[in-house]
Formats: C-alpha cells, sequence, structure tokens
C-alpha cells in the first residue's frame, strides 16, 4: 500500500505535466485536469525553437557527457586501487573522498568561484565540465570501491601470471567485469549532473551556455510574464525525457548493480 501511494505521488505529476504541454494555455487554467480537446504538438516546437531548450539541451549533452567521462575514468581507476592495493595512507585517501559526500557544496561555492575564475574558465564548457567531475568523484569512488572489492582476485592473479601488466588486467578483465557497478552509478551520477542547478547557476553566467537547469529557471520567469504556460510545461517535459529514457532503458542494470556491489 505504501508503495502504491508512493508510485501515484511519482507519475500523477509527471503525467499532469505531459498532459498540460499538450494544451492551451486556456485549458490548462480551465480545466488542469482533463485531457486537452485537441494535443498541441506545437508547443514543443515552440519551447524547442523560440525559448532555445534546443541549445540549452545541447549544453547539458556536453557538460554532462564530458563530465561523466572523466568521472568514470578516474572515478574506476582511483576506486580500483585503493579496494586492490594496500599502501600507506590508502585509509587516509578513501575517508577524505567518502566525507567529500558529506561536506555542502554551497559552503563552497565562493571560494570555488574565485578559484575557476582565476583559472580563466568562468562560464566555459571546460570549467563546469572539470567542476562536475570533481563534484561526482567521492561518490563515483565510494560505490565502486565497495565493487571491486566483491570481485575475485583468482582471476587478476591468474592474468599477472600470464604476463599481463597492471593496466592490461584493469582495463582488459577487471571493468568488463565490473559492468554492472559502472552502469549503476554511470547512471546515478548522469541523474545528479543533469538535475544540477547550484553550480552552473554560479559558475555559468553566458546565456549562450546555460545548461538546462538554468534555462528552466529562465523560461519560468520570462513565460511566465508572457503567460505562454503551455510552452514552459513542454520545456520542461523535454528536459525530463531524456532522464526518463534514461532511467527505463537502464533500471535491470541499476537492479544488478545495487545487488552485486552489496553481496560478497
Amino acid at each position: 500500500m505504501v508503495l502504491l501511494v508512493w508510485a501515484l505521488l511519482v507519475t500523477l505529476p509527471l503525467l499532469w505535466a505531459v498532459v498540460s504541454s499538450l494544451k492551451t494555455d486556456a485549458e490548462i487554467f480551465d480545466s488542469p485536469w482533463s485531457l486537452p480537446a485537441t494535443p498541441r504538438f506545437d508547443n514543443w516546437a515552440r519551447a524547442w525553437a523560440e525559448a532555445s531548450i534546443g541549445r540549452y539541451l545541447l549544453n547539458t549533452v556536453v557538460v554532462v557527457g564530458g563530465a561523466l567521462v572523466l568521472t568514470m575514468l578516474f572515478g574506476a581507476l582511483v576506486a580500483y586501487c585503493l579496494a586492490r592495493y594496500p599502501f600507506p595512507g590508502n585509509r587516509v585517501i578513501y575517508y577524505t573522498l567518502v566525507a567529500g559526500m558529506l561536506f555542502p557544496v554551497f559552503l563552497a561555492l565562493v571560494p570555488l568561484f574565485f578559484v575557476v575564475d582565476q583559472l580563466g574558465m568562468l562560464g566555459t564548457y571546460h570549467g563546469l565540465i572539470l567542476v562536475y567531475a570533481a563534484y561526482a568523484l567521492p561518490f563515483t569512488v565510494f560505490f565502486l570501491h565497495a565493487f571491486f572489492r566483491t570481485l575475485p582476485t583468482a582471476v587478476a592473479e591468474a592474468a599477472f601470471l600470464d604476463g599481463c601488466s597492471h593496466a592490461a588486467v584493469f582495463f582488459r578483465i577487471m571493468l568488463p567485469m565490473a559492468r554492472p557497478g559502472l552502469v549503476s552509478v554511470g547512471i546515478f551520477n548522469f541523474l545528479g549532473l543533469w538535475n544540477q542547478y547550484l553550480l552552473p547557476l554560479v559558475l555559468n553566467p553566458d546565456p549562450d551556455r546555460y545548461v538546462l537547469a538554468q534555462g528552466l529557471a529562465f523560461l519560468a520567469v520570462s513565460q511566465g510574464y508572457r503567460s505562454d504556460w503551455s510552452g514552459l510545461f513542454a520545456g520542461l517535459v523535454i528536459a525530463i525525457l531524456p532522464v526518463l529514457v534514461a532511467y527505463i532503458l537502464f533500471q535491470r542494470q541499476i537492479r544488478d548493480g545495487l545487488t552485486a556491489g552489496a553481496v560478497r
């Protein structure tokens, strides 16, 4: 019963937003809970072109895609080394990264702004990509560290006996074996970075490089004054669709990765 109520609380607002994006402004206010008399798919076209949702979406894909590549590569490398190679300071590095998950990001915004500005990366794609990657790295290491510890050591030892280097064992053996965990943490990072608003709000002041969260906030203000609520709902649905599609496609891998990483 609790799960049913939770499913309704999550699903109904999403369905209402989709239905509202296909209505006229008059229908949204006069009959907010009814189906549209005639679906208005031109709302989506207007939001994509006139409200610049297409440009915001492309900016988000560039930033989140670049950040995911860096996060998954360096996160997997760090997690593997911390999980499989004992060395002095191993636990210190690990717990320092874990502590980074507990640090509220808004406390670092002011010094982060000055650091990025002094590096000449304020309002740039690469500046935002590096900050996103650093933001997601602690969780990635924490998640994959536990996953790499569950992988059998016999396979790696056999590869070393056959003459494989440490890099070859990692890229050719351990990474493929860790695929469920990589997919799981990749989806979690994708969801978190896709919906990120605070970091780009401070570090990305250029309107031409706005990501979706910034673009939707700007659209909510501008479309609200223009009373184009149907266009606002259409832009919101366009922003939700990539996340929804990613979860639907990879939900089984997420579940398998969580359960595999939890059992030793």
